[in-house]
């Protein structure tokens, strides 16, 4: 059951940070930006939250252990 819960928030926490980058790259390209420059963005966003969660997540482990 553990590791269906691990799995089932992975691929929850995979979809916010898409839906990020996918809405970085919108108002992006919104405010006249280039296609590579808007990709660009969304895959800076996309790592930013990707690495905000694995801080949080580490932050969590130390505390609840």
């Amino acid at each position: 059951m553990k590791v269906a819960l691990v799995l089932l928030a992975v691929a929850l926490l995979l979809v916010v940070a898409l839906l990020a980058a996918v809405g970085t790259g919108k108002l992006a390209r919104m405010d006249g930006a280039t296609y590579p420059a808007a990709l660009t963005r969304a895959a800076a966003t996309f790592a930013a939250v990707l690495t905000l969660i694995a801080t949080v997540a580490s932050a969590l482990d130390a505390i609840l252990t």
